[in-house]
């Protein structure tokens, strides 16, 4: 008997990066929304295609999205934030993602654990839930009629769309009132014909209390009512559920559960109370987040396992989570040495996977991709002389009140792109792009300096991600030349791939770093990418540890540190925009990677004598439960998002007592609205409500790589101006 097999999502970039081509398209104005319209649908319908030819027999429909699948949920239920209630339907989408002229976007943060954005409901007293047209029922009659395809609807749980959700409201009153929208929603799709229909309710991977668990329970026994003919089926990942046999007294069809995150958890749980014989277990045992294939001797034993405790008939077999967190297919990596590529599943390989484990298919295959790695056990520091010394040692910076820099990168116009693939394709010599690189250097240095910024950087235009860049400089890791995944928005990100040990052999970044400062008497910041975000951004080989990986990228990033400290550059920067995504889930988890992280942190950049000032960069993150890791990592300066969040996450910084230098991000950097002076003194003025003037710099949210050179000097200007406006107001009252 062969098993049934499901996905819980799939990637919607496309091979080629279609969906982020006609999306930029559109919004630079080059094709119509009746055109991107058009071009989506394809897109969508291929990919459900795809599915179904690959052998899959439960094949979602809603998890493809034109921005973010969290944003489609607020807007099928007509919760956007206040400010966009006048927006036209056809615009209203990228208004709340993006922003308008006038309107700034909608919040943005990590999805759970991942590299993945979502845009952050807002919700109030006022909000009220209302079943706007159901692009779900669409997209389902869609498939069905134009593919024969039956599909399984997947849409964002009710509990899990109030739990991400920020403001203030009365989460028991509108979960009622959302509770009988979303009844409402599923019932148009039974009585279309829809059968099983997904919820997705990831925050169950999470710590659990009495009343999130008595919130699943209230929605599913009201959802059953509303819509008795639907097979509902609850599906969780990123981890185990604490309390998975709860889960087993609701009136839901189907229980997805994750067998790769929540291994252990669960067979724990499934051998110590019978998994109900009226439900269908979909077992999550192909992990969805990384991209090397499946160890066959671990997933027989899981399958084996689970059969052994659950009737066969009643067990689907399916990735962990989405497939929206790997790349397409390996078939597009010919340029990868044939020892990497035959380890490699991105979503495509996955599928074959899956297939192929539920017709029992083991013995024919089995792959091992085991290799032992080992760490550097080298005597170096991980401490520096206190806070206050290292602050009278980096007075010679001489930099005023409020000092305003950027983060790091500037934009990269269409010409250094070109120019890039040139040199790479060997139509450009090493020392013309060398060349052509010290030119916007030098450009860019002259901009800053005309804008009265106070600490510069070179821009990073040799740089073509902050990961890669520094992956293709270490031995040890290797790139693709399609693995492309969405970060947020059209944004993707080709994640480096680690397969070996990892190690420094020159410096990578020193010459770039010593042109700038020789062109400047300002301070310019060397810019790193730090340890951990450098792993957790990249597909690390299952086998090895993570410690391990952080060790040995912590003694790489160190001995670039110091490359650069004898160089003369006094101010280093080492982001670390992951450090928060990586922290486990659940509380009792937390602990051993925090130490991980912050060691590796350390290590990276304690060698440094007291006058050279670290910084450091996060991002797009919750910071309220990750302030003692912070404060642990002990930079000089902390650059945070700040704008997006509406201020909310000053909150973290005011209510730990962080007592060292922090920039809080004054504009959003991935809106193309340039914000006004007035916009930027307000962000400042919140952040001298809770913090010393003395500790705060200036700086927008993030690099402005993805912005155009007209937008970011505008927004720089203003940036100045409101600095030297904050400056004015705290000379006046120091009178």
């Amino acid at each position: 008997m062969t098993l049934v097999t499901s996905t819980i999502g799939y990637p919607r970039i496309g091979e080629k990066r279609e969906w982020k081509k006609a999306l930029e398209s559109h919004w630079n104005g080059e094709i119509s929304h009746t055109e991107l319209t058009r071009q989506m649908k394809q897109l969508r319908l291929s990919f459900i295609k795809k599915q179904r030819d690959a052998g899959i027999d439960l094949v979602p429909v809603g998890d493809f999205s034109m921005y973010d699948h969290v944003l489609d949920a607020t807007i099928l239920f007509g919760l956007e934030p206040e400010r966009f209630q006048d927006i036209p339907s056809d615009k209203k989408l990228f208004a709340v993602a993006r922003g308008t002229d006038k309107l700034p976007a909608a919040e943005m943060t990590k999805w759970f654990n991942t590299n993945y954005h979502y845009i952050v409901p807002e919700l109030t007293d006022k909000s009220k839930p209302q079943l706007q047209h159901n692009n779900l029922l669409e997209w389902f009659l869609e498939a069905k009629e134009e593919l024969g395809i039956h599909t399984k609807p997947v849409l964002v749980g009710p509990v899990t769309l109030l739990s991400l959700s920020k403001g203030e409201f009365d989460r028991q009153k509108l979960l009622d009132e959302l509770l009988a929208e979303y009844g409402k929603c599923l019932k148009e799709l039974t009585d279309a014909g829809a059968t099983y229909i997904q919820l997705d309710e990831p925050v169950l991977a999470l710590d659990t209390d009495e009343q999130l668990m008595n919130d699943i329970r209230k929605s599913y026994t009201v959802l059953k009512e509303y819509a008795p003919k639907a097979f509902l089926w609850l599906q969780t990942y990123f981890g185990s559920v604490s309390e998975a046999d709860h889960l087993y007294q609701l009136p839901v069809n189907v229980i997805g559960l994750d067998a790769v995150d929540g291994e252990q958890q669960l067979l724990k749980q499934l051998k110590s109370k019978h998994f109900p014989d009226d439900k269908k277990l979909a077992l999550g045992i192909i992990n969805g987040r990384n991209v090397w294939k499946s160890d066959d001797e671990r997933v027989e034993n899981i399958i084996q396992t689970v059969l052994e405790l659950v009737d066969q008939s009643n067990v689907i077999l399916q990735p962990s989570c989405s497939l929206l967190h790997v790349p397409v297919s390996v078939k597009n990596e010919s340029a990868l040495d044939l020892s990497i590529t035959d380890k490699l599943a991105f979503a495509d390989e996955k599928l074959a996977e899956l297939k192929r484990f539920a017709l029992f298919g083991w013995s024919e295959s089995r792959v091992n991709v085991r290799k032992k790695a080992t760490a550097p056990v080298l005597n170096v520091p991980d401490s520096r002389v206190p806070y206050k010394e290292r602050v009278k040692a980096q007075q010679h910076f001489n930099l005023p009140l409020f000092p305003v820099t950027t983060i790091g990168s500037f934009p990269q116009s269409k010409e250094l792109r070109r120019k890039r693939r040139e040199w790479k394709r060997g139509y450009l010599t090493d020392d013309g792009f060398r060349g052509y690189i010290k030119e916007q250097i030098e450009k860019w240095i002259r901009l800053q300096e005309e804008l009265k910024l106070d600490v510069l950087v070179h821009g990073e235009f040799e740089r073509n991600d902050m990961v890669e860049y520094f992956g293709e400089k270490l031995e040890g890791m290797a790139f693709t030349s399609n693995g492309w995944v969405q970060s947020y928005g059209s944004r993707c990100v080709k994640p480096p791939l680690i397969h070996d040990d990892i190690w420094w052999e020159e410096p990578m970044t020193v010459e770039e770093t010593v042109f700038a400062q020789s062109l400047t008497d300002k301070p310019v910041k060397g810019m790193l990418t730090g340890p951990v975000t450098i792993a957790k951004w990249s597909f690390v080989r299952e086998d090895c540890p993570l410690g391990y990986v952080f060790n040995q990228l912590a003694h790489a990033i160190r001995q670039e540190v110091l490359s650069l400290e004898k160089a003369g550059v006094k101010m280093i920067q080492v982001d670390e925009p992951a450090i928060r995504e990586g922290l486990p889930l659940k509380k009792k988890e937390q602990l051993d990677y925090i130490q991980m992280a912050v060691k590796a942190f350390k290590i990276a950049t304690s060698s440094v004598q007291p006058s050279t000032q670290i910084h450091t960069h996060m991002c797009y993150s919750s910071f309220e439960d990750s302030m003692p890791m912070i404060s642990q990592m002990d930079a000089d300066v902390i650059s945070i998002e700040f704008s997006r969040s509406h201020g909310d996450l000053l909150t973290a910084f005011s209510d730990h007592a962080y007592q060292k230098g922090i920039g809080p991000g004054v504009y959003d950097i991935h809106s193309p609205r340039i914000p006004e002076v007035e916009e930027m003194t307000a962000q400042l003025h919140k952040a001298l409500s809770v913090l010393p003037a003395e500790l705060i710099w200036v700086n927008p949210d993030c690099g402005l790589k993805t912005r155009s050179g007209h937008e970011v000097l505008l927004a720089l200007e203003n940036m100045v101006l409101a600095a030297e406006q904050i400056r004015s107001e705290a000379m006046v009252r120091n009178r």
